[in-house]
């Protein structure tokens, strides 16, 4: 199986010293052999932090899996690929949505087996039930502030879970016409209080707010 070999390190000292890199390279490399993998490309991330998952080799590694260049993205531990869970079983959902694996060795997860596919399930629909969650409350929230009589406009005034439900939304994948039918069918008012979400309405948010 083709696979791209994805490394991170924190600190600009442990890219300049090797502390670390060269312990998941070896790491990498040994479970190449271990199973058969062909690493055809390495993606290193060096004095990166893992909180943010705009990540110019991250980005590229999803990339060439994407692009069928390789099957699948290898790292050797989750705080590699992501420290925020969240942010984790986005990629994860993502990976099992567009069909390449994702294989994570301190935990165990390769989306490649059965129990890699459950387990990517159960992530997802998690994740899932944290967007629906947010959004009941944003709904909740902005019920509560028309209540008292709050007026909500301005085109500033979307919430920030909102916003970035959009942008992890379309990072997934989704087209901006999925995005604002997921959004009315949830009942979640514009940033004008309006009733309804047009593909652009959230053109207008993605290009206004960084994700």
């Amino acid at each position: 199986m083709k696979v791209v070999a994805y490394v991170r390190v924190s600190t600009r000292e442990q890219a300049d010293t090797g502390h670390g890199v060269d312990a998941q390279r070896t790491e990498l490399r040994r479970q190449a052999e271990l199973r058969g993998w062909q690493i055809v490309a390495w993606c290193e991330d060096l004095g990166v932090s893992g909180k943010d998952m705009k990540r110019d080799q991250l980005t590229e590694a999803v990339r060439l899996v994407e692009s069928g260049q390789a099957a699948a993205l290898v790292a050797t531990k989750i705080d590699r690929v992501s420290r925020s869970v969240a942010d984790f079983a986005t990629l994860v959902c993502r990976a099992n949505t567009k069909g390449w694996a994702l294989v994570v060795l301190d935990i165990g997860l390769d989306l490649t087996t059965p129990m890699g596919k459950f387990t990517a399930n159960v992530l997802c629909a998690a994740a899932e039930l944290e967007r629906d969650m947010i959004a009941q409350r944003t709904r909740d929230g902005l019920a509560a502030a028309r209540a008292k009589g709050v007026k909500l406009g301005g085109p500033r005034s979307l919430a920030d879970d909102v916003a970035d439900r959009i942008h992890e939304l379309r990072t997934d994948g989704m087209t901006l016409t999925g995005i604002a039918d997921r959004l009315n069918g949830e009942g979640v008012p514009t940033a004008r209080g309006g009733a309804r979400w047009y593909p652009a309405t959230v053109r207008a948010v993605l290009n206004r707010q960084p994700g």
